[in-house]
């Protein structure tokens, strides 16, 4: 906290033109981030619609069921690494239980990045979509609720409090630059700190009987990872291996394994290797050796001499120690994540077999309860809550926005499904009839809120964004 001040305060005293390089700096994260998030979620939908489609005919379904239920094993013996308490995990385990503690991983790594030089590094900035966010958890879960009281799926109220940032970026880009890229930063953050939330609820009420030795043994890793960054160990190799260690400690020892990815990535340091200055100068004193005289010889052959290989490796390894391990394991991750992980879980968890299902189902029970809470409480608690927050001038509206921007922006918070997804997998065990049913429930009511509020925030943002690019729409591109 006290560094944080000391920052803070620090930036007050910058010229304008280093306060110019900093707020740079951070539109270059925000609009980076949604780029990626954006482009992950086509290829997201497409995963989710296989699924169904997949899931529902009667000839293959059976293959698309049975598959997910074949052993994983990555042994050592008569050890195996992807085990829980004895028992081989499924290979839809594997991905809720390893792959995904992968997402929460980029995750931890992200919010970091964030808190460090993105929109929460400044409270005034991330004021807005803090509180907004706040708001899209608390009033779903209320309403959820209400209308789960004294049922046996009352248990799924977390359910609905998560938006997806691919999804709802998705859609976003569907209307190119109509929209102010402030709006699609509001967004970005607002669903950076629902992400926390899920996390801090994954965390409290998702744990099964502690085994609490394991957990002292991954407490110990922590504080050597912790020790590494004292130390300025900037080695990935050293971050990745011990983190592998600490997830299988948490998915023996009753802490969902998740956690531990969002944890590691806590300890990952932030700094690079070489300071740019550093960077700049051994770049300088590695190219001085190629002289202008000797163009025309490296002109007429492709070999370079030993001489050469040496110094362009110099300033090969130069430009992999100026980027700090955090930033690297990011843009090395997100296309993992959002181009493999995600779709594969999209794949694997929203196969619903609705041929026997009621379609009156859908309106009722837990289905009606993630609706309700997806459509109308993120909507209500986004839009209420920023309202509040900019009447009573805690913070500003987002640059060349207006109410009914803001209104569209919080009902395409009530597209759920990747988090809500994770969540309800967690609530209801898929082996016990009687959940299994509630899970697929729940699955349909994330399908079709977050459908509903992605359709309606669209049509609401189409009919009533002004024509014509906005005007910090070419910020963008640069």
């Amino acid at each position: 906290m006290v560094k944080q001040q000391s920052t803070a305060k620090s930036r007050n005293n910058w010229s304008d033109e280093e306060k110019s390089v900093f707020s740079k700096g951070i539109f270059f994260s925000a609009r980076q981030a949604i780029r990626r998030h954006a482009s992950g979620g086509n290829i997201l939908i497409a995963a989710t619609v296989l699924a169904l489609i997949v899931a529902n005919i009667p000839a293959i379904n059976n293959y698309y069921f049975e598959f997910w239920d074949r052993e994983v094993r990555l042994q050592l013996g008569e050890f195996n690494i992807f085990s829980h308490s004895g028992e081989h995990m499924s290979l839809l385990a594997f991905i809720n239980d390893a792959l995904m503690a992968v997402f929460f991983f980029s995750i931890g790594l992200e919010i970091k990045r964030e808190v460090l030089v993105g929109e929460l590094s400044s409270f005034k900035q991330a004021l807005l979509p803090i509180i907004g966010a706040v708001g899209g958890m608390v009033v779903p879960v209320l309403i959820y609720w209400m209308l789960s009281k004294g049922t046996d799926f009352s248990g799924g109220a977390a359910i609905p409090m998560a938006t997806d940032i691919a999804f709802s970026l998705g859609v976003l880009a569907m209307l190119g630059k109509r929209v102010p890229l402030s709006l699609k930063i509001f967004l970005t953050t607002l669903a950076v700190v629902d992400d926390i939330g899920g996390i801090i609820v994954i965390a409290a009420f998702y744990s099964t009987h502690i085994e609490y030795m394991l957990l002292i043994y991954a407490a110990a890793l922590f504080g050597v990872l912790l020790l590494g960054q004292t130390l300025r160990i900037k080695s990935k190799a050293f971050y990745l291996g011990i983190g592998g260690v600490i997830w299988f400690l948490f998915l023996n020892s009753g802490i969902h394994p998740t956690i531990a990815g969002v944890l590691v990535a806590f300890c990952v340091p932030a700094t690079p290797v070489f300071a740019p200055i550093k960077y700049i100068s051994n770049i300088r004193r590695s190219i001085a050796h190629f002289r202008a005289e000797d163009d025309e010889a490296l002109e007429k052959r492709t070999i370079l001499s030993h001489e050469q290989l040496n110094w362009l490796k110099q300033i090969e390894s130069a430009s992999d120690k100026v980027i700090s391990p955090l930033q690297d394991l990011e843009d090395t991750l997100h296309p993992v994540v959002n181009y493999f992980i995600l779709p594969l879980f999209a794949f694997a968890n929203a196969g619903i077999f609705l041929l026997d299902m009621e379609p009156a189902s859908v309106f009722e029970g837990i289905s009606l309860a993630i609706i309700c809470g997806l459509v109308i409480g993120k909507f209500l608690g986004i839009l209420l809550f920023s309202w509040l927050t900019v009447k009573l001038r805690l913070a500003p509206m987002p640059a060349h926005s207006n109410w009914n921007m803001m209104a569209s922006i919080s009902m395409l918070g009530g597209i759920g499904f990747t988090v809500s997804i994770f969540i309800a997998t967690l609530t209801f065990n898929q082996a016990i009839p009687a959940q299994a049913n509630l899970l697929a429930h729940a699955k349909l009511g994330i399908v079709v809120g977050s459908l509903l509020s992605g359709i309606i925030a669209f049509l609401w943002l189409h009919l009533t964004l002004p024509k014509g690019i906005a005007p910090d729409a070419g910020e963008e591109n640069d």
